[in-house]
């Protein structure tokens, strides 16, 4: 097939991965600017219905308010369960008593976060919130294309994609949403500083016969972090959480190498006593755990977001909220080169985009792996000391809103859409 270009006075920005992140830069694009954009995401998973299920994401108040600017928040929510309250511990497998070292509620959220009337996080299950999002992306013009992308070049004003059915396409821009193993990245010889770190993350959903109560535990064990996050009720049991389960790979191999009892088993002895009995609903998957940033979030024509971007441990669970900063400050840089008749791909407005993002994304990163480093520890005095600065921070209300904010995304210099603004 011929290449295709972009009618005369209108512009093409092309999206390499359907991820969440993904379609919600390209709502927003398409949003702001109608005909005068062309938006194609290229996802070679399009057709793929069952890809997302299982999986649930910690979305922050900035996330929120993006989603509620873009349309989308009064469908999600009815999928959405909001954390009113956060429990930290740190403990032994084996300990009889897990303290609660640190804890966040409603009360410690900063005046206008409360103002606002939303909790500082929702647990939001990946299915309905990407289904929301391809179907507002059909309806507001985006063409999909269930094909991937096997080679771009850039040719001046515009950059030339070839894609794996043969099709070729132009557009101002290309945006590299294609994962962590980014080959759009690695094609455009942008370096990459990472590791994988020697746990995994343990991932399933979990029935239990004893509300939540919007309540999210995280217990710091010697292996990693054992997160139990509230989901909507429904199931079996009645109610549900899902659960993320960071654990050394050598072990856990072992540990979920037997059947579905001896998993639940081993889920039980990390599990809070104060849910009830519990049942195995979705999972477990296993997913490697890595450390990673790249060195640049541009090159010519092309624009890194999302996974392409950075890699971050889960233990703060801010891997989406990361995603979706990105699309907005990506959308934002765009669409005011646009409103000023400039092009869209152009070394200024990818710079713009960098700079609005880059620190940010290696800070998150920078603290996600210390937190990891510290907490995935069994070393007394290391454990003491951890304790203690836990406790410390708990009986500080100042500094138990800057971390809520911090982790709210409420704080610093965001986006737009992620202050809840138009572009």
């Amino acid at each position: 097939m011929t290449a295709q270009t972009p009618r005369p006075g209108s512009r093409s920005i092309l999206i390499a991965g359907g991820g969440i992140a993904s379609l919600a830069l390209a709502l927003a694009l398409k949003q702001a600017h109608g005909p005068a954009l062309a938006a194609t995401v290229l996802d070679p998973h399009a057709a793929d219905p069952g890809r997302h299920r299982g999986r649930a994401y910690a979305l922050a108040a900035g996330g929120r308010r993006m989603l509620a600017q873009l349309g989308l928040w009064e469908r999600v929510s009815a999928a959405a369960e909001p954390i009113t309250e956060m429990v930290i511990s740190d403990s032994r497998v084996a300990d009889p008593v897990r303290p609660a070292f640190l804890t966040f509620g409603r009360e410690d959220e900063d005046r206008e976060e409360r103002a606002a009337g939303g909790p500082f996080a929702h647990m939001v299950e990946a299915e309905p919130l990407a289904e929301a999002l391809m179907e507002a992306c059909r309806a507001a013009g985006v063409d999909i294309v269930p094909a991937g992308v096997v080679r771009a070049v850039p040719e001046g004003a515009t950059i030339r994609v070839e894609l794996t059915t043969g099709a070729r396409l132009r557009g101002d821009l290309l945006v590299a949403a294609d994962g962590a193993r980014s080959r759009l990245r690695e094609a455009a010889r942008i370096g990459w500083v990472g590791w994988s770190y020697p746990q995994v993350g343990i991932v399933a959903t979990i029935g239990h016969a004893r509300p939540h109560g919007g309540r999210a535990f995280e217990h710091f064990l010697p292996s990693g972090p054992f997160a139990i996050l509230p989901l909507r009720d429904g199931g079996a049991l009645g109610h549900r959480s899902s659960i993320v389960w960071t654990e050394r790979a050598d072990e856990a191999d072992v540990l979920l190498s037997g059947d579905a009892d001896e998993v639940l088993a081993e889920i039980e002895r990390r599990f809070t006593l104060n849910l009830g009995r519990i049942a195995l609903e979705h999972g477990p998957s296993r997913h490697p755990l890595a450390f990673g940033i790249a060195r640049a979030f541009r090159a010519e024509r092309l624009a890194l977001l999302g996974d392409a971007a950075h890699v971050i441990h889960p233990i703060a669970g801010q891997g989406l909220n990361l995603g979706l900063a990105d699309a907005a400050a990506l959308a934002e840089a765009v669409t005011g080169a646009l409103r000023l008749g400039l092009d869209p791909g152009s070394p200024d407005v990818l710079r713009a985009y960098e700079r609005a993002r880059r620190f940010d994304s290696f800070a998150m990163a920078a603290a996600t792996d210390g937190l990891n480093r510290l907490f995935s520890n069994d070393a007394l005095p290391l454990r003491l000391a951890r304790d203690l600065g836990l406790g410390i921070v708990d009986r500080l209300p100042g500094l138990k809103r800057f971390f809520i904010g911090e982790a709210a995304a409420s704080r610093g210099s965001r986006p737009r859409l992620m202050r809840g603004e138009a572009l």
